[in-house]
């Protein structure tokens, strides 16, 4: 396809770009894929990927209230420092769900009971990063980077994760996908992922582009001297080839809530159900920083924590016999105050919580590191008890086989016994 005819047609770079959602690609797509040169010369086929595991994580940012989500029962230092947060096993409207005896779940979380039931579910109580900040924006930057204090680190430890796999090699342009408007922090590096809030924005009919000028406008991405764009938009044209050669279009017997992390989870189900060598997935879950009206129903924790639960329920199920090749793992940047503020709020903290969900997972159990909450104990926050690195560690290595030390520099990760032996 020749130069002039590309402009005939309308489907210059620049206008492709403009006009077709590619510009996500072109301003979002992270780091430099190794694969890229290979896949461009190539139209693929959904028979190339074999099954893979995949990771989906989930970033609950604003700070989720880790004593709220998971809360000890029946707690008299909790009682005292929140007790218009606190709920109880007793009452009959916001009744605390009961999990071992010790702690207990909000209902708001309900949906996610059956798991932990069925030890499907793995809950990590105190988890966070060694380090006091209380500012949203250096937190989140340092739970994606995996390096506490560091503010220099370039890559996200997701994408350093992808390099080691078993399966490094993959040309898949769908290896790694976050459902989001921007490249997020942890996805950064010299893995070729792709940020898209809709797939569907990655989709054209043959009426209105051919592959032969999807290729003229791979040419032209050629000439782009700018290493980081060029080799994101060639990804980005990969990643519309095959979603010309796959049915989306699967239909789901669950009523997935209709948020962004609902619409999110069900499109991640989408690719990892077509087999298009998905790997590391991920979407986020905002509001969390909830520093007033708490404890209200129509309260922003409340709303977020329903969307939560509800939006993994349906994934869950939606994923059927592919549950087993899948791990779901929740992450925040740092908890809240154990007192509640003026406001019926809570303020940053330090410790919250993470959810693991997984068929070989040893769930069904709470790993807390801090046996009695009170005054001696937390000083107006939960401290931080278990190191995030460590669950993230233990995750990579059981569930993608992903072996050596570097994924987060300068820290000597320990295994935790979260999975079946």
């Amino acid at each position: 396809m020749c130069h002039d005819h590309l402009k005939h047609k309308q489907w210059s770079r620049r206008a492709f770009l403009k006009g077709s959602s590619m510009a996500i690609f072109g301003l979002t797509l992270g780091g430099v894929p190794s694969f890229v040169a290979q896949a461009a010369t190539q139209t693929f086929e959904k028979s190339v990927f074999k099954r893979k595991k995949v990771l989906v994580t989930i970033f609950q940012r604003g700070a989720m209230d880790g004593l709220a989500a998971v809360q000890p029962i029946d707690n008299s230092y909790l009682k005292k420092v929140r007790p218009e947060l606190v709920l109880s096993t007793l009452s009959k409207e916001e009744k605390l769900i009961d999990l071992n005896g010790d702690f207990g779940l909000s209902p708001y979380l309900s949906s996610l009971k059956p798991y932990f039931d069925s030890k499907q579910m793995a809950i990590i109580h105190g988890s966070g990063l060694p380090i006091e900040n209380r500012s949203h924006f250096d937190m989140q930057d340092f739970t994606e980077s995996g390096t506490p204090g560091k503010k220099s680190t370039q890559t996200g430890w997701l994408n350093r994760a992808i390099s080691q796999t078993n399966s490094s090699a993959s040309l898949s342009p769908f290896r790694a996908v976050a459902l989001t408007p921007t490249t997020p922090r942890i996805l950064y590096g010299n893995e070729g992922s792709i940020a898209v809030e809709r797939l569907e924005d990655l989709r054209f009919r043959e009426s209105v582009i051919t592959d032969e000028e999807l290729n003229g406008i791979g040419i032209e991405y050629e000439t782009e001297r700018n290493e980081r764009l060029r080799n994101a938009g060639k990804n980005g044209l990969e990643a519309i080839k095959l979603l010309k050669s796959i049915d989306l279009d699967v239909k789901s017997k669950q009523a997935y809530p209709k948020s962004n992390l609902g619409g999110s989870l069900k499109q991640i189900a989408q690719l990892i159900k077509t087999d298009v060598g998905l790997e590391i997935a991920f979407a986020e879950s905002t509001g969390w920083d909830t520093h007033s009206r708490q404890p209200t129903k129509n309260g922003a924790f409340a709303r977020n924590a329903a969307d939560l639960s509800k939006s993994i329920s349906a994934f869950w199920e939606d994923l059927d016999t592919y549950q087993d090749d899948v791990v779901v793992m929740t992450m925040t940047e740092f908890g809240r105050t154990t007192n509640q503020n003026g406001s019926l709020g809570t303020d940053h903290g330090r410790g919250s919580c993470q959810f693991i969900l997984g068929n070989n997972l040893d769930g069904g159990k709470i790993f807390n590191n801090l046996k009695v909450i009170n005054e001696e104990t937390c000083t107006r926050e939960l401290p931080v008890t278990t190191d995030f690195r460590n669950v993230c560690t233990t995750v990579l290595k059981k569930h993608l086989t992903v072996e050596r030390a570097t994924i987060f520099p300068e820290f000597q990760p320990e295994s935790m016994p979260l999975f079946k032996a």
